[in-house]
């Protein structure tokens, strides 16, 4: 009998070494397929609205932790793009395949693509935004906690958080999905235990908390995902 009440210590195969690139390609293909079609690329293009208004649109640099495949980085330049608008994107990722995947699923793209651990990373500019989506799921409470001080740290603007809630409904179904249209072995395993590793919003509160941000807000978007945003040096809630 699985226990949504907390957070599951389940690895996803994914955070392991040795993975064929073949592999992990699919599977970035495969999640970027679950981002359009389940909403979040919407949640993510949510964020960036909240944090930028429309001066603000002329070439502010955006930049996401954990890019994986670099899909949420086109649905951002796409856009922008619709907006006739410039943005400049970076996308960090410590896996060597995933930065590979990104380069050549989206070459047109005026993106800085870096491999390494984003804690290391150095930019040639500091970022407006920056973001992570379906990132801090695989994290610790402490990991993420410094995670957040140093988001906060390093953007100018304010960054945001979409990733998942941890509800039954919301494991059942992408199980069920799953296995129903994925051909990749990595999406059908990481994916059920993605949702098991997820976050209550009061999960979200405490971590918040821990990590010394006062200020923040918290909205549940469709499917089964939490949107957090922090505007830096902002002392007001706002709506979005």
């Amino acid at each position: 009998m699985l226990d949504f009440k907390q957070r599951s210590p389940l690895k996803e195969l994914l955070d392991s070494h040795a993975i064929p690139f073949e592999d992990i390609r699919q599977n970035m293909l495969e999640l970027n397929i679950i981002n359009t079609f389940l909403g979040g690329h919407a949640i993510t293009i949510k964020g960036v609205q909240a944090l930028l208004n429309d001066k603000d649109l002329d070439t502010p640099i955006i930049c996401e932790i954990g890019c994986g495949g670099g899909d949420n980085l086109q649905a951002v330049a796409t856009f922008f793009k619709k907006k006739s608008k410039w943005v400049k994107l970076i996308g960090i990722d410590i896996k060597k395949e995933c930065i590979a995947t990104a380069r050549e699923t989206f070459p047109d793209e005026t993106a800085l693509w870096i491999c390494n651990d984003y804690a290391k990373a150095t930019f040639p500019q500091q970022p407006d935004i920056i973001f992570t989506s379906l990132f801090c799921h695989h994290f610790n409470t402490e990991q993420l906690v410094q995670q957040l001080q140093w988001m906060q740290q390093n953007c100018t603007k304010g960054f945001f958080i979409n990733d998942l809630h941890r509800h039954p409904l919301a494991y059942y179904s992408i199980k069920f999905i799953t296995k129903l249209f994925s051909k990749s072995y990595l999406v059908k395993n990481d994916a059920p235990i993605s949702v098991l590793r997820g976050f209550t919003k009061n999960e979200w509160e405490g971590i918040l908390q821990q990590a010394g941000i006062t200020s923040y807000t918290i909205k549940w978007k469709w499917a089964f995902r939490h949107l957090i945003i922090v505007r830096k040096n902002d002392k007001q809630q706002y709506t979005f």
